[in-house]
């Protein structure tokens, strides 16, 4: 799934509705696991000891990616394009791990990651009295303050002021549950293997987001503590039998985001605003990035991962756009919420506590129209896609945020947030002048372009100066490359800020009161009556159904379960696992179907009848990314990477009889490392 799902041309399914959840359907929290439904269906029952276990055994990438423990010795198994940042990171000329692959011969050879932080699921506890206690009877701003304040105090509470404790209130529901989850954090994360991406990645975007795959989407890495590696305690053991079709399979991870249980109103505004917007400055980002490539071998490589990344949520969005365009699905969910909300208007007690919480969403959400242009391109504006730009924003923000009391301060600026801003801001990542010039010339051009010329935001931003002109200036002057800079004036706070000659804090500076007025807009006018009414819309749907459902997915750990299984496709049956020798079959010797020359020369060592990917029910949506599959003895038997093209809507709704999830063969991992790779070291490690 590359983190994000991956659309196709067209949607071939219609998805359920989250009120019609039958079969394998579920992300479900590890403290609501539906434990007798799976034994009632499958015969084996989760107990808390075997949940437990789970939940320490699996890791959370903080970027967006799912991973699992897989060693005594802290090793992580993740996907290849979850680690992709890493591994062009740690690239230079001359030396492309991306095309050529990466090999830790030994513990000293492994490579740490400028940016990775690696966190595991030590405790949930329940928070909801206490953050419905702190907004009770408030409205509007007063609401969304109070709200903000008691996440943070609970936050920092929780922390203790320890950087390796990572702290998150978890809003469930849509408001109508609160969930403190606390985090063991590990930002020493070392790189020891990954492939080529043309076997991580092989067939491309003709293959991708379909199934029989034939891809070796992993990369491995090693949790550090103290210099030396972790020494675990909760690991997945490697299966020595693996997995085969029709047997029950479990996959825990941290999907990202689904919207399985928003209002109409709101689908309405993702599908007509939101999506259509995010589509049309994707494509033309796409664009950029391609013509940026064109210019040398060097230029591909260190823009490689930003191309990456817009390709796959341009197919993304692109799937969900799509799925929401249905008139048949779309019906049916508008169908769903006014039966919804007559039996909530036939009570006369739920009526009054609830029955206008849609309509008001609905007018926040017409608000948000007004006003979503500005929003996108001066607050949430990516950085205006320039790396710098983003390190001086931050530190400009951070001068004023930071003398704050920690619950009056910005969301990413409290006291539990400031290790993952410090190792960001403060990385060794390797940053190229030419890339972010063309990056922040394309941002500075789709603001102007967004809001006009005559915007007064766009007005005092570009004054008489070109897109082009302004980026060339700050970029060739700034010298925030210079880590030692960074952290002087992060430290040195608003004086260092104010007295600070850097042309990019300068411009930084300038940006930021345009795009906070937008912002406070937001979170006091809009942000509040969402959240507010969202809250009601839950407990309505409590009042009447109960909790027995799963929340939409928030990037906090779940555990679904299904089956290896295939599936009919256009009347033609598809088997549910393909072998090694399968992508032989498939080599054209051209890309996307040209296997590296390391696959080629151990062609007749590998076993090509071992099995390399497989599809299962598992419900899976972007986020679970690396997540592990497991059977019920807790081993690994596969590598989530990917789902098949029926499960474009999963952002919406699951039809267990076309969803699949796509997972790279846990018997194939030590084959090819040991064959192919000549990684034993490794490959011993894991499956000894």
């Amino acid at each position: 799934m590359k983190s994000l799902f991956i659309a196709a041309a067209l949607i071939i399914m219609t998805p359920l509705s989250p009120r019609t959840a039958h079969a394998d359907e579920g992300m479900w929290l590890l403290n609501a696991f539906p434990s007798e439904k799976v034994a009632a269906k499958y015969n084996f029952k989760a107990t808390k000891d075997w949940l437990n276990h789970v939940r320490l055994s699996s890791a959370r990438l903080a970027g967006g990616c799912s991973g699992s423990f897989i060693s005594k010795d802290g090793l992580v198994m993740t996907n290849h394009h979850c680690a992709h940042s890493c591994i062009e990171q740690l690239s230079k000329a001359g030396r492309d791990y991306i095309a050529s692959g990466f090999t830790a011969s030994q513990l000293t050879d492994e490579v740490r990651c400028p940016e990775i932080e690696i966190n595991r699921l030590i405790e949930i506890t329940d928070v909801t009295s206490r953050v419905t206690a702190a907004t009770r009877g408030l409205d509007g701003q007063a609401f969304n303050d109070a709200q903000k304040a008691v996440l943070s105090t609970i936050e920092k509470e929780c922390a203790a002021g320890s950087d390796v404790t990572r702290c998150d209130v978890v809003t469930l529901y849509h408001g109508g549950q609160y969930h403190l989850y606390r985090y063991q954090r590990y930002q020493d994360v070392r790189l020891v293997f990954a492939p080529e991406l043309s076997m991580a990645f092989f067939g491309g975007d003709p293959d991708n987001f379909n199934f029989p795959r034939y891809d070796l989407d992993i990369s491995l890495l090693r949790v550090y503590e103290n210099g030396k590696p972790l020494l675990n305690h909760d690991f997945f053991k490697w299966s020595k039998s693996g997995a085969q079709e029709g047997d029950l399979t479990f996959v825990t991870g941290h999907p990202g985001s689904t919207s399985r249980l928003l209002t109409i109103s709101e689908l309405e505004f993702l599908r007509d605003t939101q999506l259509v917007k995010s589509l049309l400055y994707a494509s033309e980002l796409r664009g950029t990035l391609l013509e940026f490539q064109n210019r040398g071998p060097e230029q591909r490589r260190y823009s490689e991962a930003k191309l990456f990344g817009v390709e796959n949520s341009f197919k993304a969005m692109k799937g969900r756009l799509e799925a929401l365009q249905d008139a048949s699905f779309f019906g049916k969910k508008k169908a769903e919420e006014a039966a919804f909300r007559s039996k909530i208007n036939r009570n006369s007690k739920l009526k009054h506590e609830y029955g206008d919480a849609w309509n008001e969403i609905a007018k926040a959400e017409k608000q948000l129209k007004t006003i979503y242009n500005p929003l996108l391109f001066l607050e949430n504006n990516r950085n205006f896609q320039s790396r710098l730009f983003g390190i001086a924003k931050t530190l400009v923000r951070a001068s004023d945020e930071l003398p704050k009391a920690n619950e009056k301060r910005f969301r990413e600026f409290t006291d539990a947030k400031l290790p993952s801003l410090k190792q960001e801001l403060f990385s060794e990542a390797p940053i190229y002048d030419d890339f972010e010039i063309t990056m922040l010339t394309f941002g500075l051009t789709k603001m102007r372009e967004a809001l006009t010329a005559d915007h007064p935001a766009v007005k005092a931003i570009l004054g008489k100066r070109s897109p082009r002109e302004i980026a060339e200036a700050v970029i060739h002057g700034t010298q925030l490359k210079d880590i030692a800079l960074r952290r002087s004036l992060f430290e040195g706070g608003s004086k260092a800020i104010l007295a600070s000659n850097d042309p990019l804090i300068q411009f930084a500076r300038l940006v930021d009161p345009e795009a906070r007025a937008v912002r406070k807009t937001y979170e006091d006018s809009i942000e509040p009556v969402i959240k507010k009414n969202s809250e009601k819309v839950a407990k309505a749907k409590f009042a009447v159904e109960g909790t027995a459902t799963y929340p939409d997915a928030t990037f906090t750990l779940r555990v679904s379960y299904g089956k290896i299984k295939g599936y009919l496709e256009n009347g033609r049956s598809i088997a549910p696992v393909t072998m090694i020798g399968g992508a032989f079959d498939r080599h054209t010797g051209s890309d996307p179907f040209a296997l590296p020359e390391t696959w080629l020369k151990a062609k007749a060592d590998l076993n090509l009848q071992t099995p390399l990917n497989f599809c299962s029910t598992n419900d899976i949506i972007g986020g679970n990314s690396g997540s592990p599959v497991i059977n019920q003895n807790a081993e690994i038997v596969g590598l989530i990477f990917d789902g098949n093209i029926q499960s474009l809507g999963g952002d919406y709704g699951f039809d267990e009889s076309v969803n699949r999830a796509v997972s790279v063969h846990s018997a194939a991992i030590p084959e090819v490392l040991r064959k192919v790779y000549h990684a034993d070291r490794i490959a011993s490690e894991i499956a000894p």
